[in-house]
């Protein structure tokens, strides 16, 4: 089995590339490419994201063929795929940081700010903060509700279908923090760094 890990040049992604590697030492493959042709013939792909929602459309949009290959992979073929954090974002039909953006559509709904209720919550949301698992999901497996994920981040996923949402996180109010529709999974929070309970996630998405 390989895996590919999107290098679309979305910011520093070693943490993922370095977690996907530890968690699945020689049994699979791991390859981190932009290579269209390699991410067809993958079994699965990591869509990372750093920075905003529209710099990161931006730069998948710059590589010719991209978002069609991704879009291909994930809804024609419906191979699994996990969007973390602004991988994650970009599943919606639209986002708002910066300037209005169209995002790959992949799952109705938009990302918006965060209400940092006049500053009584700090924005970007940097830390750890309890997921709350509303319901059950193989990337999920072995995990025990309430436990602590890393966050990074000042914009929110709202999707228009609430069954796709898998967890959410207090923080201000219940923002989504993972979603799951049919193969596509995505994490607000980054797995790669949120200890042991993180790799297990990413164990556990290996494995599906």
């Amino acid at each position: 089995m390989n895996i590919t890990i999107v290098d679309y040049k979305s910011g520093n992604i070693s943490s993922v590339i370095n977690s996907f590697k530890e968690v699945a030492q020689n049994k699979v493959k791991v390859e981190v490419t932009s290579d269209l042709k390699k991410i067809k013939s993958s079994d699965k792909v990591v869509l990372p994201g750093q920075g905003s929602f529209k710099s990161c459309v931006d730069a998948l949009n710059k590589i010719n063929g991209l978002r069609d290959t991704l879009s291909d992979f994930a809804i024609n073929n419906k191979k699994p795929l996990l969007g973390i954090c602004v991988g994650l974002q970009m599943f919606a039909d639209i986002g708002y940081e910066e300037t209005e953006t169209k995002g790959l559509g992949w799952i109705s709904g938009k990302v918006s700010k965060i209400d940092n209720q006049n500053g009584k919550f700090k924005l970007p949301h940097i830390g750890w903060n309890q997921i709350n698992i509303l319901k059950e999901s193989k990337i999920f497996k072995d995990i025990e509700n309430n436990s602590h994920m890393y966050f990074v981040h000042s914009y929110e996923f709202i999707p228009e279908d609430k069954n796709v949402v898998l967890a959410t996180t207090d923080y201000s109010s219940n923002i989504v923090c993972s979603v799951e529709k049919e193969n596509i999974f995505g994490t607000q929070f980054h797995p790669e760094k949120s200890d042991k309970t993180g790799l297990k996630i990413i164990d556990n998405f290996i494995n599906l």
